[in-house]
């Protein structure tokens, strides 16, 4: 009975030890990442261009490398179902895994094609042989220039969350809109000016005048 129990226990947990599975059709959202059902995958060891990341092919000529990253991976699974050893969780809550689709291992097909690099920083070099392939071939990416996907993502949150400045020398009120939507005037010297970040891209923006803000629509702050 006691062996019984013990080995009724080692086959749990072996069950557990067991690397998650994920199977099915795939719906590619860019180079290294795609939905099967309602699970988000993350390829494994490499790193694909953002969606609306650009590089610069072998004439200097600017192109959607990040349209064609994902077209690689589309053309890669070829309408087969996928199979995925899920490996980690990333923050987002993707399951990180490597992928097949057939007997194509997907993360090392797409930096053999060099529309992604080896991402060493978790791949330990896994797919290392594969990228200097593909860059002594000059293929995909390395056939112009480019920024790493992790360098762009980088620029690009700095971008987005970079303070705006005054578009003009004087122009230093700031109209925000508040979490309830209210659009609201703060000038210099009032309590909640400088904790003030204005981004034009949530329709905030800066004025000249008082008496700009107001005809534009928005009230001036209490204090």
């Amino acid at each position: 009975m006691i062996r019984r129990l013990s080995l009724m226990a080692l086959a749990i947990g072996l069950a557990a030890a067991a690397p998650a599975q994920v199977t099915g059709p795939a719906r590619v959202v860019d180079g290294d990442t795609f939905s099967v059902g309602a699970e988000r995958v993350r390829l494994w060891g490499v790193d694909a261009p953002e969606g609306r990341q650009v590089c610069q092919n072998d004439q200097g000529k600017a192109y959607a490398c990040g349209d064609v990253a994902r077209d690689q991976l589309v053309g890669l699974i070829g309408g087969r179902a996928v199979r995925c050893e899920v490996r980690d969780r990333d923050p987002y809550g993707r399951a990180v895994a490597r992928c097949l689709a057939g007997s194509t291992d997907l993360g090392e097909a797409m930096v053999q094609a060099g529309w992604a690099i080896d991402y060493v920083q978790f791949s330990r070099g896994a797919y290392a042989s594969a990228e200097a392939e593909a860059l002594r071939a000059r293929r995909g990416l390395w056939a112009g220039r480019f920024e790493t996907p992790s360098l762009w993502r980088a620029d690009a949150r700095q971008v987005h969350t970079a303070p705006a400045g005054p578009p003009a020398a004087g122009c230093v009120i700031k109209g925000n809109i508040s979490a309830k939507g209210r659009r609201i005037f703060h000038v210099p010297g009032q309590q909640d000016y400088a904790a003030t970040r204005i981004d034009p891209t949530m329709g905030e923006r800066w004025f000249c005048s008082a008496a700009e803000a107001a005809a534009a629509g928005w009230t001036a702050a209490a204090r």
